[in-house]
């Protein structure tokens, strides 16, 4: 780099040798412009662009991260069947029986007596208009496995569903509560199914058909 006209004139004149002495002259000339240009060297660097510190930004277009935490599991609700069955209660969900018997929370389904002739289905939603509160029926179909029935009543901490599915004379069905509650830090749902069975069974009462339970087959044997 060339050092221009005008760094030169700030440059300081050399001290002037006396020629009456009689020690030699010398001028430190290195020294004089290094001096001179540190002003110079300080200003180029201050003036010239920093390095770039650039931080990771998150793409927006990337997928978010798939719910890993019990919670998060317990808040997608999967209704309707299953390769035509009935669901298995969820392991996230202690609020939960069914008749699935890949379920935790396992309850043997209905049989209906041989002799009755009622509407099935009708008679299943009068009991359950009966027994519980607020019934909202949202589902009412006839599937290739049998009539499946939707309904959502009042729970203890919200609305619960009770699924039914009608076929000649067994009734397979899973109730279950939408709402799971954890108390932090625990990642376990407090609860039991308890509260489901109570009321599957004064719905149960209420239409007089049967279900067969594990004390009566160790009676029978």
């Amino acid at each position: 780099m060339g050092i221009s006209q005008r760094t030169l004139m700030r440059i300081p004149p050399f001290p002037s040798c006396r020629p009456q002495s009689p020690a030699p002259c010398f001028v430190d000339v290195q020294g004089i412009i290094l001096s001179s240009l540190a002003p110079l060297a300080i200003a180029v660097t201050l003036s010239s662009p920093l390095p770039s510190m650039g931080v990771p930004y998150p793409n927006p277009r990337a997928p978010p991260f798939p719910p890993s935490t019990p919670y998060a599991q317990s808040q997608k609700l999967q209704l309707g069947l299953q390769n035509g069955k009935i669901r298995p209660c969820p392991s996230t969900n202690p609020g939960c029986v069914s008749t699935n018997p890949n379920s935790s929370s396992f309850v043997f389904p209905w049989m209906l007596p041989e002799d009755y002739s009622a509407n099935v289905i009708q008679s299943l939603k009068d009991a359950i208009l009966k027994t519980q509160r607020n019934v909202e029926f949202k589902v009412d179909e006839e599937t290739p496995e049998g009539r499946y029935l939707l309904a959502e009543v009042d729970g203890g901490f919200g609305r619960d569903v009770m699924e039914f599915l009608i076929k000649t004379n067994i009734v397979a069905f899973r109730a279950m509560a939408t709402k799971v509650t954890y108390i932090y830090p625990f990642t376990t749902a407090i609860g039991d199914s308890r509260g489901q069975i109570e009321r599957i069974n004064r719905i149960r009462e209420e239409l007089g058909w049967y279900a067969p339970n594990f004390e009566a087959m160790d009676e029978s044997d």
